[in-house]
């Protein structure tokens, strides 16, 4: 039987550990109750082949015996050496006094444990020591997250949305690499923190701005660095989500550092000899035209391919403006309460003006807008028309208002032309062509007509039905 769930062994999947006993029999029974749980277990006979294993590869823990041929494990000074990634070590004796105990304690161990033990007591010490070591990289990564405040549901009824709704679910459970590309403000990370989410994956979801650091600290901050005892992002991440955001920034020599790591799945810091085996997903981003960044000779081809191995296309918002029926009062109320504001009151010109405009800084721009309008008591047309932004409707225009929730919403002239309809007409002609006006307007979204029209999609499917069987007549 495990002495780990199996929850808990997807929290292991990074960790390393060395097993140091002159006794064959003790390494075969550690090693095999280990290994079934973690995915690099270890074993030396004595200090020297312990100490060539130490330098070639990274252990988050060693077990160590004190009483060894040659070196014992009380002399094995270099395991604590603090300009090296720290290690956590258990020792284990047969012959302890309270002076060795002091002594080992002192020189950084995180348990004594005297022998015979019994197998269960190891694996609980093994246990509170890494989850220990898991524990302080969550921390953290929620440390330098929790000021970010990002949305964690995706918002938008249209097409274009529930498409990519549908592809995070459909790319969730992989682990192959995820390119994101879209506009500024579009929702990138949004997006990544989506594909975290549905992923099942038990570390953390780090982002990673490579716009925003030198490239001599972004290396230092994805890969760790032995001088300051720094543990990289990517170790942070482990068992996780590593997002890079903005990653056509990256300088080239990042880049060739991070191509190494996505084929070998393993992290040299800066300053080490060794290699770090690490289990991240990694999920990229850009707001550039990487194929244009290639030609132009500041992005590698290969690195390329390695991260397009799945890819996200995020359209604009002017390109899924349906979504303003959903994206606006979710904003709103939630601004409203964060800035301890009221929510705006709402008019048939500021609707229309919303859904008139371009947004060319996209969902970002569009709560910023709302915020700015919120702080300064102003509905948005007049504050647009403030800043020289013409967008009220003409008197000209026919409009019909409709109610959602709390929010008047307005139609107006979906087609640029005269709205009326002939006098002749019956009134389910008019409810007929009206319906499939606002259809139309909303890009054949039937599910974003029916809210507008205030009733529900299965009244909407019930009167299509009626008229494609009158059509058949």
């Amino acid at each position: 039987m495990n002495y780990f769930s199996g929850k808990q062994t997807n929290r292991y999947q990074s960790a390393s550990i060395l097993i140091v006993d002159d006794e064959v029999g003790m390494q075969k029974v550690l090693f095999k109750a280990l290994s079934k749980t973690f995915p690099k277990v270890d074993c030396a006979g004595n200090i020297e082949e312990a100490e060539k294993l130490r330098t070639q590869n990274h252990y988050d823990l060693v077990i160590l015996d004190i009483n060894l041929p040659g070196r014992s494990g009380i002399e094995w000074t270099e395991v604590f050496d603090h300009n090296e990634h720290v290690t956590d070590v258990i020792f284990m004796t047969g012959y302890a006094d309270l002076d060795m105990a002091i002594k080992a304690l002192k020189l950084g161990a995180a348990d004594f444990i005297l022998k015979p033990f019994n197998l269960e007591q190891m694996l609980k010490a093994v246990q509170q020591c890494l989850d220990k070591r898991i524990d302080q990289r969550l921390r953290y990564a929620l440390q330098r997250d929790v000021e970010r405040h990002v949305e964690t549901n995706i918002i938008g009824g249209s097409e274009k949305t529930r498409q990519i709704v549908q592809t995070i679910r459909q790319f969730a459970p992989s682990k192959a690499s995820v390119l994101i590309q879209g506009e500024s403000g579009t929702g990138k990370e949004l997006i990544a923190r989506g594909l975290h989410e549905a992923s099942g994956r038990t570390g953390p979801f780090v982002p990673v701005n490579c716009a925003s650091i030198s490239e001599h600290l972004l290396e230092s901050e994805l890969f760790g660095d032995m001088s300051t005892q720094r543990e990289g992002m990517f170790q942070v991440a482990a068992g996780g989500t590593l997002f890079l955001d903005e990653i056509s920034e990256m300088p080239l020599s990042v880049q060739s550092a991070l191509l190494r790591v996505l084929e070998e799945r393993k992290i040299r810091p800066l300053g080490s000899d060794k290699q770090i085996s690490v289990d991240i997903r990694i999920v990229a981003s850009t707001n550039k035209n990487l194929k244009q960044e290639i030609n132009d000779g500041h992005f590698r081809e290969d690195l390329f391919y390695r991260l397009n191995v799945l890819d996200i296309q995020i359209p604009p918002l002017r390109e899924r403006k349906t979504d303003l029926i959903d994206l606006v009062p979710h904003f709103s109320k939630k601004l409203a309460k964060e800035l301890n504001r009221p929510e705006l009151t709402w008019s048939e010109e500021d609707v229309f003006a919303m859904h008139q405009y371009e947004w060319p800084g996209n969902v970002r721009e569009l709560k910023n807008l709302l915020e700015r309008c919120i702080l300064i008591g102003k509905p948005v047309a007049q504050y647009w028309r403030e800043l020289n932004f013409e967008h009220s409707p003409s008197d000209s225009r026919i409009s019909v208002t409709l109610s959602h929730g709390d929010i008047t919403t307005a139609i107006t002239d979906f087609n640029n032309n005269h709205m009326g309809y002939p006098t002749e007409w019956t009134l389910k002609d008019v409810e007929k062509a009206h319906i499939k006006q606002v259809v139309k307007y909303f890009d054949g979204n039937k599910s974003a007509a029916a809210k507008e029209l205030g009733v529900s999609r299965k009244t909407l499917d019930r009167k299509y039905k009626e008229w494609e069987s009158q059509d058949l007549t």
